[in-house]
Order: C-alpha cells, then sequence, then structure tokens
C-alpha cells in the first residue's frame, strides 16, 4: 500500500471512487440473471429500495454531516435538507411535464435516478476530501481506504435500486444496467473535485450531505413508498425493514 500512498491526493481519490463506481456497476449488474421481474419482486425491490434509502439518508448523509458541520450546523443541515427535498420536488413536476415520462412509473424511476446519482456526489466529495486531507496531514490514510470501502459496499445495494426498477419498467437488461452504473460515475468526478479543492469543499461539504439526505428522503415518501405498498402492505413493510437494516449494518460495519 505504500505505493498509493505516495501517489498525488487527487490520483487517491480517482482510484478510490473509480472502485466505488465499481460497486455500484456490479450491484446493477444483478440484472442480467433475472429475465423478468413479478409484481411481487417489484414491489419488493421498490420497497426495499426505500429503506436502503432511508438508512443511507441518515447513517450516511446526515449523522456524517453533523459531525463535520461546525459552527450554526443546525442552519446548514435544515437548510440543506429542505433545499434537497424542494429540488426533488421540483423535478418531480418538471419531469411530469414532459412527454417522454407521461407514464407514472417512468416517472417514478426518472426521479429516482435523479436522487441516487445526486446522493452519489456528496459522498465523492467525501472521498475526496479525506484522501485531500492525508497531503494536509489532517487524515490518516486507513481512514480514508476505509471510507472508501465502507461506501463501496453501501454503493452495491444502490447499483439495485436503480436498475431492477428501470428493468421491472421493462427496460431491457443492457440499459437497466447502463443507467445503474451510470449513477455510480458521479463519484468519481466528485473524488478527484473534493481532493483538488480540499479547503472549499471541507466547508461545503455538510450543506451537499444534507442537502442529498433531503432529495432522498422526498422520493422515498413521494415515489418508492406509496407504489410498493399498492401491492400489498406486508410485502412492503418487510421490504422496507429489510432494506433499512441491511444498509444500517453496512454503514455501521464500514462507515
Amino acid at each position: 500500500m505504500q505505493w498509493f500512498y505516495g501517489l498525488e491526493g487527487w490520483l487517491q481519490a480517482l482510484i478510490a471512487t473509480s472502485f466505488t463506481w465499481a460497486m455500484t456497476a456490479a450491484g446493477a449488474a444483478l440484472v442480467f440473471i433475472y429475465k423478468r421481474v413479478g409484481k411481487g419482486a417489484y414491489c419488493f425491490m421498490m420497497s426495499s429500495a426505500a429503506g436502503i434509502m432511508l438508512a443511507s439518508a441518515f447513517f450516511s448523509l446526515l449523522l456524517p454531516a453533523l459531525e463535520y458541520g461546525q459552527s450554526y450546523s443546525y442552519v446548514v443541515l435544515t437548510s440543506g435538507f429542505a433545499c434537497g427535498g424542494l429540488v426533488i420536488i421540483l423535478t418531480d413536476l418538471f419531469i411530469g411535464r414532459l412527454n417522454a415520462f407521461s407514464e407514472a412509473k417512468k416517472r417514478r424511476c426518472a426521479v429516482m435516478v435523479a436522487a441516487v446519482t445526486a446522493h452519489n456526489v456528496p459522498e465523492g466529495l467525501a472521498i475526496g476530501v479525506a484522501f485531500g486531507a492525508i497531503g494536509a496531514g489532517g487524515a490518516a490514510g486507513v481512514a480514508a481506504v476505509m471510507l472508501a470501502v465502507g461506501i463501496g459496499i453501501q454503493n452495491f445495494p444502490e447499483g439495485m435500486c436503480v436498475a431492477f426498477p428501470l428493468r421491472a419498467n421493462g427496460m431491457s437488461r443492457l440499459k437497466s444496467f447502463t443507467v445503474g452504473q451510470l449513477s455510480g460515475l458521479a463519484e468519481v468526478a466528485a473524488g478527484v473535485l473534493g481532493a483538488l479543492a480540499v479547503s472549499f469543499i471541507n466547508d461545503v461539504l455538510p450543506f451537499a450531505l444534507a442537502f442529498s439526505a433531503g432529495a432522498m428522503l422526498a422520493v422515498v415518501c413521494s415515489e418508492l413508498i406509496p407504489e410498493s405498498f399498492r401491492s400489498g402492505k406486508i410485502r412492503a413493510t418487510l421490504g422496507v425493514i429489510a432494506g433499512f437494516v441491511i444498509m444500517m449494518a453496512l454503514d455501521i460495519a464500514f462507515g
């Protein structure tokens, strides 16, 4: 690992976020295993995605935002969270006016893809800041690596969250995988940016994390939970709990 720690911070962040993107792609690649998705499986996928996103919003976003925040953190986190939710509402209204997303299910998938992609940006920034801070003497190399490993493991079910609903709505397996893995590429660009501008990004990161949490919660409440509960309350509830437990365990173990 000495050769890795000897690299410049932005190059370390590039390698680390390439790993997290690969994990997203691995999760999305599971769509190649299934020929079709039944109604019950679709309900469980949507509800488990809701649970994953709820746990991720709290453990991966809000708690780290609170740790990064300094003075007036309550103002920064509250405003960021509110702005994130508002952006998703406006995005939903905008997409609803486009002919390409006239069907409700397609609109829900488009909004969820936007939310997951936006969620990957602050995660990439966090990785970039961690590796950029090594050169400035503000972070330990092991801690930065473990952050990247933890986020990478969390990205595996997130890739599934994007790819499987797209597959269930009739998109081909190749297109579902392509869109699913593309959502993780945002982390690569954000990671390099975070490492190059570590001093500036470190101040903006709490707002970005809270913004993403608000966006994810808005998607869960407006799209995923209502859709999944239409096909059965018990199955949907089990899906939400299962998704939340999986992501919570990953965040606590590797966060």
